[in-house]
Order: C-alpha cells, then sequence, then structure tokens
C-alpha cells in the first residue's frame, strides 16, 4: 500500500508539473519571467500545497524553474524539458529562433550528409531507405510523421561515423518538431522528394550530390516561412 501511495503521489506532481510548464507556455513566459505565485498555481490547477510544491521542485531539478528567496520562482535563463533539449520553445521570438536553428542545421547537415555518403555501409544505407519510406508512407496517410522524421535523420548522423554528430543532431532535430505550426505542416511533397534524393545520394556514395540534396531540404523549410538568400 506505502508503494502504491508513493507511485501515485509521484504521478500527481508529474501531472501537476505537466500543467504548470503549459501555463508557462500558454502566458508567453520567457527565461527570466516569474511565474505564478504557490497560492495562484493551487487555485488555478486545484491541487493541495504540497502537490505544487513537489511539482516545483522537480522543475527546478530539470533546470527549467529557479528559486530567488524572497522574490519568487523564476524561469532559467536555459530551461530544458524532454521534449524541448534545447530550451527553444521559451524564446521571445519564436520566427528568429526557428530562423537560427535553420541556419545551424544548413551549416551542419549538409556536410553530414556528404560524410554518411562517404562513410555508409550497406546496413547504414539499408536503414536510411526503410525510415525514408517509413516517414512518406505517414506523409501520405496523413498521420504524425516527426518521430520517424528524427529517426531518419539521426540514422544519417550515425552513417557519418563521427562519434559527436550523433549525439548532437536528435536534439537539432527534436527542437524542429516545436516550430513545425510555423511551415502549417505543408512540406509533405517536398520532404518525400528530398529524403528520397538524401537516400539515393547516400547509396550511391555521392558526397557532393547529398550535401546538395540536404540543402535542399533544409532550404524548403526556409522559403516555407519567409526567408530569402
Amino acid at each position: 500500500m506505502e508503494n502504491q501511495m508513493i507511485i501515485q503521489t509521484e504521478t500527481l506532481s508529474e501531472i501537476v508539473a505537466e500543467k504548470i510548464t503549459e501555463i508557462i507556455k500558454s502566458r508567453g513566459l520567457v527565461a527570466g519571467d516569474q511565474i505564478p505565485t504557490e497560492l495562484e498555481l493551487i487555485e488555478m490547477l486545484g491541487v493541495g500545497r504540497s502537490s505544487v510544491r513537489e511539482a516545483i521542485k522537480t522543475l527546478v531539478s530539470r533546470n527549467v524553474l529557479e528559486i530567488r528567496r524572497g522574490k519568487g520562482t523564476f524561469i532559467c535563463q536555459k530551461p530544458v524539458l524532454p521534449e524541448d533539449p534545447l530550451g527553444l520553445s521559451f524564446t521571445p521570438d519564436k520566427v528568429k529562433t526557428y530562423k537560427d536553428l535553420l541556419a545551424v542545421r544548413m551549416v551542419l547537415e549538409p556536410w553530414m550528409a556528404g560524410e554518411a555518403a562517404r562513410n555508409a555501409t550497406e546496413e547504414d544505407i539499408r536503414k536510411i531507405y526503410d525510415l525514408c519510406g517509413e516517414v512518406e508512407r505517414q506523409i501520405l496517410a496523413g498521420e504524425e510523421h516527426m518521430e520517424k522524421d528524427r529517426e531518419f535523420h539521426t540514422a544519417i548522423a550515425e552513417s557519418t561515423k563521427n562519434e559527436v554528430i550523433p549525439a548532437i543532431i536528435p536534439h537539432i532535430i527534436k527542437s524542429v518538431s516545436l516550430f513545425i505550426e510555423m511551415t502549417h505542416n505543408t512540406l509533405g511533397n517536398e520532404t518525400i522528394e528530398t529524403h528520397r534524393a538524401i537516400c539515393e545520394a547516400i547509396a550511391r556514395h555521392d558526397s557532393a550530390a547529398a550535401e546538395n540534396a540536404m540543402r535542399n531540404h533544409i532550404r524548403y523549410n526556409e522559403e516555407a516561412i519567409g526567408i530569402k538568400h
């Protein structure tokens, strides 16, 4: 019974932590802003003081919130959430953040695709093709495809045989999903087309073509939000 009560308490604190995070996002609060007081959160969420305190402790441990004695609870300068490993959802100018994210991708990912074309094994290539097919199937079926899309880009990163890139790329791609609404999810055909081109270039071990295909893939995202070169 005691263990069951502990599990239920932990589950409630997690739920409250998620609701506090939703409040932060819905109010457009960003790094350095103060969140509602403990009493306000209790009234807003309809839970007890202990649940709110445990939830805040959870968010403090995750580097989302910080408590300033005598002042209140504030959003950390570099907040991090499991679904937002780079903390980009807390930035005040979402369009600029997305542009900056794409600029980083434009530098990093074409190089990554070129390295994958040079170093991918036959097994790597089969995996990349399989994931490309899964993404295409989900897009054509009108299904959510971001998870498989992340796996596709991660597989390319792993094919570079560079030990650092596979640790970086999943975080960047995961952050992209936070901004997918900016393109109104209208890039289905372009994603299919450019993914195929990337796969084919890697399979041919054509590094220049792989780099160019990846640039085109990212450029479609840039054009969708009005970035011009």
